[in-house]
This record gives structure tokens, C-alpha cells and sequence, in this order.
């Protein structure tokens, strides 16, 4: 089974994406017939997660955007930044970055600034006294065998095109001392949100879902 520091190798070099992608078959065939308990978990941006290894600062993920998948309405925004560097694979379709500028506007902001502090299921979205305005300035489109990375801190979205489902294998590893952020309403209030977990019979189905997806390529 490869670790942390072998698909973080690969992604780099890119030179053998028919390895991650095997790698991804694997682990899915894995959770498909139950040698692998993990249970997947409903992301409210979208996308399903499967936590692979979520073990110490760093993290390895199955990311699923589902063809269909259910209207997203988060309780901030989708504009988001983490507290890790991502470093992702596309392993089917297409996902879309949006690269977001945040500039501090206490006289006339259009948005707060919220911390999101997770503990297991619940995120805890506490409202800050940052009040900035946010403009788009880069759009990447990442494809079927290409990579991308996120700074830890930077603010973006990312998102796939209705009817067109994506698949992509992300690392994460924690920058100490940065929270996870979104930008909300200006008069929001601090809040709990709780994010759904599926039960193992879902997470397996799931799983051989995607696997057929990578399977036609």
C-alpha cells in the first residue's frame, strides 16, 4: 500500500498516473468488500470524502463529485481556505479552481470571516471581527490526469460542471498555526453545522460506484 510520501512522489513527477489510478482501484476495492472500515462523509461543498488515512498532520482522501449532486447551500459560503496544503490528482473529470483575492474592508466589507473548527462531525463556524471584499483572480481547470496544488491560507472554490462527474485523490498536510476559514454574512452569527456520515452498506456502494467510473476511463 503506498503511503503518504510514495503519491505525494508520483503526483510530483507525474510521469505514471496509471499508478494512482490503480492505487485509488485498490483502496476502493478495499472498501467495497469491507477490508478497509471507513466510512464516507457527505461534504457540505458537495463532493463525497473518502478519509483514507487521516492519521496525524497528514491526510489522505478520495474525492467524489457525484453527476447529480444535491444543491449546495452551506451556511457561509463556498469561498473557502485550509489549514493544509492540498495537493490533488484528477483522476476523472474536470474541476474547476477559482482563485480568490481577500482584501480587508471594515468600512464597506461583503463578507465576515469565519473560523471552522472541526471536531469529528460538527463544524463549529465561529464569526470573526475580519471584514473583507473577495474578487476572483485566477479560473483553473484541472482535467482527467492532471494535478494541482492549494497554498494553506489561500482562498478559493472549487467545483465541477453539472451532469459531469470528477474523482481525485488529495493529500493534505497541516500548516501549524492556520485555521480552516469561509467567508459568510456580514450580520452572521456563530454556528454549528454537522456533516453526514454514511453508513458502511452506503460507504461500500459508494465505492464501487467510483470505481466504475475510473474503470470506463
Amino acid at each position: 500500500m503506498m503511503s503518504y510520501a510514495d503519491l505525494e512522489r508520483e503526483i510530483d513527477r507525474g510521469a505514471r498516473p496509471e499508478l494512482l489510478r490503480d492505487w485509488v482501484l485498490a483502496v476502493l476495492d478495499d472498501v467495497a468488500e469491507g477490508r478497509r472500515p471507513l466510512q464516507a462523509v457527505r461534504h457540505p461543498l458537495g463532493f463525497t470524502c473518502l478519509p483514507v488515512n487521516r492519521t496525524g498532520p497528514d491526510g489522505i482522501c478520495v474525492h467524489a463529485w457525484p453527476a447529480e449532486p444535491a444543491a449546495v447551500q452551506p451556511t457561509t459560503s463556498t469561498v473557502h481556505s485550509h489549514s493544509w496544503d492540498l495537493l490533488s490528482h484528477v483522476l476523472h473529470g474536470r474541476v474547476r479552481n477559482e482563485l480568490i483575492e481577500v482584501t480587508e474592508a471594515p468600512a464597506d466589507p461583503a463578507w465576515r470571516v469565519y473560523e471552522v473548527h472541526s471536531r469529528g462531525d460538527v463544524d463549529e463556524m465561529v464569526a470573526t471581527d475580519r471584514l473583507v471584499t473577495a474578487a476572483t483572480t485566477t479560473v483553473e481547470t484541472h482535467s482527467a490526469g492532471n494535478s494541482y496544488a492549494l497554498r494553506a491560507g489561500g482562498f478559493h472554490t472549487s467545483e465541477v460542471d453539472s451532469g459531469q462527474p470528477a474523482v481525485t485523490v488529495a493529500l493534505g498536510r497541516t500548516t501549524p498555526g492556520l485555521s480552516d476559514l469561509s467567508l459568510g454574512a456580514v450580520d452572521g452569527h456563530s454556528h454549528q453545522t454537522r456533516r453526514e456520515r454514511c453508513a458502511v452498506a452506503e460507504t461500500a456502494r459508494m465505492a464501487r460506484e467510483i470505481a466504475r467510473l475510473l474503470a470506463r476511463g
